[in-house]
């Protein structure tokens, strides 16, 4: 898992002082995509033209980004990136890159003034490789935070995580997922709570569900839209538009299993599918696809939430229960 795979390379820029990034998401050969958005406040860019329906059936990259609404404006330096190497979809007058973005609320923390931007994006491109990439405070996730049920004063540090999983067959599935929950991450398979508001003690969490049923949401209307998961899913499948759809609703299901709430109102959660590949499915095997899908994004998640470091005085799930007396 050092590498991702073939046709795919990724790139990320961070600014630790204002507390937000970009990753960067290139297949500049073109990949079918398809994108799936549950969450009540998204903030997006071309996933209209990724249903099944849109004519386009190839793009040429994802950004993932900080910065609210002002973060899209990073998907600009992608294309003009695509461009300068006569990447994109053949138009009449110009080859035009089809560029998908989706971005995450991170102004509550470092610098609210500085966002991802062209320059940052064509930047990612630039540093762009065929390696895992980084978890923890990098990329899109640099700014991201998690467990806000009680406000910013009992959050915790999120971040960005990247998993893998496969089938059999040889077909590959990897997921890189920005995490800015508003509750909890959960192991779905042993229970633990890897992540949660911050406990009166040192080093305890708060269980978000009890949160939910005693009012919490009212303590969290300051930040209760300045959540959102975000992430992609890379796989080697020979996939159509209407399958990397399907793949893409069914991966949301990682994001379900781990993160309480999920898709709320003021969430924005996204998840992108680039297949890229010749390999191909079996007649039945789709749903085989999603479900590997949805367990890298969980592990992923997971990946996130675990990898994740203190930032501007906020302290990661793992530094917080290491203060536990």
């Amino acid at each position: 898992m050092s590498s991702l795979i073939e046709g795919f390379r990724i790139g990320q820029v961070s600014d630790l002082e204002a507390g937000t990034g970009v990753t960067v998401l290139l297949c500049e050969e073109g990949a079918v995509p398809g994108v799936d958005v549950r969450g009540g406040a998204p903030g997006t860019r071309e996933t209209d033209l990724l249903r099944p329906e849109g004519t386009v059936d190839r793009a040429h990259a994802i950004v993932l980004a900080g910065g609210s609404a002002f973060g899209l404006a990073a998907a600009d330096g992608v294309v003009r990136w695509l461009e300068e190497r006569g990447i994109g979809w053949p138009t009449v007058a110009a080859k035009v890159p089809i560029v998908a973005s989706a971005i995450l609320y991170d102004l509550n923390l470092g610098r609210p003034d500085v966002r991802p931007d062209a320059a940052m994006a064509y930047r990612a491109c630039d540093l762009a490789t065929n390696k895992r990439p980084a978890s923890g405070v990098a990329g899109a996730g640099t700014g991201a935070t998690l467990a806000k049920l009680l406000g910013p004063e009992r959050a915790l540090k999120g971040g960005l995580g990247f998993a893998e999983d496969r089938l059999d067959s040889g077909i590959v599935v990897q997921a890189v997922m920005a995490v800015n929950a508003i509750g909890s991450v959960v192991d779905p398979a042993s229970g633990e709570v890897v992540a949660a508001p911050r406990g009166e003690r040192p080093g305890s969490f708060e269980d978000s569900l009890d949160l939910l049923r005693r009012g919490a949401v009212l303590k969290a209307s300051k930040t209760i839209a300045a959540n959102t998961v975000i992430g992609i899913v890379m796989t080697n499948a020979a996939l159509t538009k209407q399958e990397a759809t399907r793949v893409a609703i069914m991966a949301q299901n990682g994001i379900s299993r781990t993160v309480i709430p999920a898709q709320t109102t003021g969430d924005g959660d996204t998840v992108f599918v680039m297949a890229h590949g010749d390999i191909e499915v079996e007649q039945g095997a789709l749903s085989a696809v999603g479900a590997i899908a949805a367990a890298a994004v969980e592990a992923a998640v997971l990946d996130a939430a675990r990898s994740a470091t203190g930032l501007h005085g906020l302290p990661s799930a793992s530094e917080w229960r290491a203060r536990a007396t």
